[in-house]
């Protein structure tokens, strides 16, 4: 049953993305990861993004065409690190999780929404960071790029996470920090929020579901 919220939507599920959402500061510890090898600070980055042969390396593990071991290798060569292995591990090591967002998650499902994660994948095995980071029982739904063979911002995932959640997309309250992924959730009828780990996103998102908290 949906909750009714005076002059609000009556939301029904929480959906979140992972890596700058339900994360902090991704960047900076890739920076300080990068210095620690001997790499420029924003290597990580440019050999992801802007890296041509990277861009694709990380587009193919997204979607399970290569898995995290081949990347850890391809990728390794690419930044000119000696050790590659578990190469995704050692940088994401020192990323923790945003306490404001999973108070938020808690408190939504506690209120008795329904949780989804909806996330591109970077990777499973050897490094997992859903279960590294503790936040995979926060939901009741999940729907990681690299299991499925699609990814954000394509349409097909995200039909495919409200699939899963039995709700129509107007039910729904969807969370990510790169406004590319936003409109497609929209075109469904997703209410979205562009937000990120702060305690400002967990307040504004608890604000919009009626649960009268804020974070701490």
């Amino acid at each position: 049953m949906a909750r009714e919220f005076p002059g609000q939507t009556p939301f029904q599920a929480l959906i979140l993305d992972f890596a700058g959402v339900l994360t902090l500061d991704v960047l900076g510890v890739h920076r300080t990861w990068c210095s620690a090898q001997g790499l420029a600070p924003e290597a990580w980055r440019h050999t992801l993004n802007e890296n041509e042969e990277g861009r694709q390396l990380y587009a193919q593990l997204e979607v399970g065409l290569i898995d995290q071991v081949e990347w850890n290798l391809r990728t390794g060569s690419l930044l000119g690190v000696t050790d590659s292995e578990n190469l995704m591990g050692q940088a994401w090591g020192e990323v923790r999780a945003s306490e404001d967002m999973i108070r938020l998650a808690k408190s939504a499902r506690a209120a008795g929404l329904q949780t989804a994660l909806l996330s591109n994948s970077f990777g499973l095995a050897p490094f997992n960071p859903y279960l590294e980071l503790g936040i995979w029982d926060l939901f009741d739904v999940h729907v990681i790029s690299e299991i499925e063979g699609i990814a954000k911002p394509d349409p097909a995932i995200y039909q495919l996470a409200l699939d899963r959640l039995g709700l129509p997309g107007q039910a729904c309250l969807f969370v990510d920090d790169h406004e590319r992924n936003l409109p497609p959730a929209a075109a469904l009828g997703i209410t979205t929020v562009l937000g990120d780990g702060s305690s400002a996103t967990a307040a504004r998102v608890a604000d919009l579901l009626g649960l009268g908290i804020t974070a701490a």
